[in-house]
């Protein structure tokens, strides 16, 4: 018997470790910028089972705010939509310098359906992130690179 309880004890510390692996930049944001519902609700069962931190709940929330436009009806869309701005907001809060959460709050503000008046920081946040840019990883230069193509307040010329 307790050979068995070791043994199961061995397997589940060994098992632990393959949960916690970080979430690759890249996957995330393809589910971010996606337009469908099923990346999204995949990728946050993968941050459900990540050890909790600012950047976790800072991804959590812009992902929940993404997936409340696949809600039903206003109500639910914009309860959910809240519950996401809490964890963003408050990881804001708390990093104010992180330049990726500023640009996950720009991308949500430039998106979001103006009726939710979800977009007083965008200019804050703009300047944010091109005053972060060059210390970013390349990973996110290029996601942000990305981004801009399409983007209406966020230039390529505002990266230089």
């Amino acid at each position: 018997m307790r050979r068995l309880f070791a043994v199961n004890l061995v397997l589940l510390i060994f098992f632990s470790g393959f949960k916690t692996q970080e979430i690759g930049r890249k996957v995330y944001y393809k589910a971010l910028s996606g337009g469908e519902e099923a990346p999204i609700d995949k990728m946050l069962e993968k941050l459900e089972n990540e050890k909790a931190s600012s950047k976790v709940n800072a991804y959590k929330g812009a992902l929940i705010m993404k997936k409340a436009g696949y809600e039903k009806g206003v109500g639910g869309k914009v309860k959910t939509f809240k519950k996401g701005a809490h964890l963003l907001e408050d990881e804001i809060k708390s990093n104010p310098s992180n330049t990726e959460f500023r640009f996950l709050r720009l991308t949500v503000q430039e998106h979001a359906p103006k009726i939710l008046k979800y977009n007083k920081e965008l200019e804050e946040d703009k300047q944010a992130v091109i005053a972060g840019y060059s210390k970013l990883d390349p990973d996110l230069k290029e996601v942000i690179a990305d981004y801009v193509k399409d983007s209406e307040i966020l230039k390529q010329s505002d990266l230089k």
